[in-house]
C-alpha cells in the first residue's frame, strides 16, 4: 500500500468508530460531540489528502482509483445510517444515495474486469462535497440537540438539513447518470 492508500484506509477504520460513538456514547455529551466532530473532520480531510499525496508522489494507481471511492462510500454511508436512524435524514433519500453508491461500485467493478479504472467525475466530486455539507449540518443539529443549545434555531436548522439532503439525493441521481454515460463510453472503447 502506498502512503495515499494508507490515508484512504484510515476512513474505513474511523467510520465504525464514528458509528459506535454516535449510537453508544460512553462519555458525557460534550466530550462525545467533540470526538464525533474530530472523527468527522479527520475522515473528510483524509478524502482530500489521499488524492494530493498520490498525485504529488506520482503514486496514482488503478487500485487507488477503486479503493478511494470505496472508502468514501463506507465513511459517508456510515454517517448517513446514523442520521437516518435518528430521523434526521429521510429514509427514502438514504436509499437513493445507497442505490447510487452501490450502482457506481458495480459499474467500476464491471470496468475492472476489462482492465479499465474509472476515476472520479466532476459530478461525483460535487456530490461528495454536498454529502460532506449534509453530514456537517446534520452533525451540527445533533450537537445542538444533545447539548440542549440554541433551541430556537433548531426548527430552521432542521429545514436546512432536510433541503441539503434533498439536494444530495437529486445530485446523487444526476451523478449516477453521468457515471453511467461514462461507463458506456469506456465499455465501448474497451471492446
Amino acid at each position: 500500500m502506498s502512503a495515499a492508500d494508507k490515508v484512504t484506509l484510515s476512513r474505513i477504520i474511523l467510520a465504525p468508530l464514528f458509528f459506535i460513538l454516535y449510537r453508544y456514547p460512553v462519555f458525557p455529551a460534550l466530550p462525545t460531540i467533540i470526538l464525533l466532530w474530530f472523527l468527522f473532520w479527520i475522515i473528510e480531510i483524509s478524502d482530500f489528502v489521499d488524492g494530493k499525496i498520490a498525485r504529488s508522489s506520482s503514486a496514482v494507481s488503478d487500485f487507488g482509483k477503486l479503493f478511494d471511492p470505496f472508502a468514501d462510500v463506507i465513511a459517508r454511508v456510515t454517517y448517513f445510517v446514523c442520521f437516518a436512524f435518528s430521523g434526521i435524514m429521510p429514509l427514502w433519500v438514504f436509499l437513493i444515495i445507497l442505490y447510487r453508491e452501490f450502482g457506481i461500485l458495480f459499474l467500476r467493478m464491471m470496468l475492472s474486469f476489462k482492465g479499465i479504472a474509472m476515476g472520479a467525475r466532476p459530478g461525483g466530486k460535487l456530490k461528495a462535497g454536498l454529502y460532506m455539507v449534509s453530514g456537517m449540518l446534520s452533525l451540527l443539529l445533533v450537537s445542538l440537540e444533545r447539548l440542549s443549545l440554541l433551541a430556537s434555531v433548531l426548527p430552521t436548522l432542521k429545514v436546512i438539513v432536510f433541503i441539503a439532503f434533498i439536494a444530495a439525493g437529486a445530485l446523487s441521481v444526476a451523478s449516477f447518470i453521468d457515471y453511467f454515460i461514462q461507463f458506456r463510453k469506456l465499455m465501448a472503447q474497451g471492446r
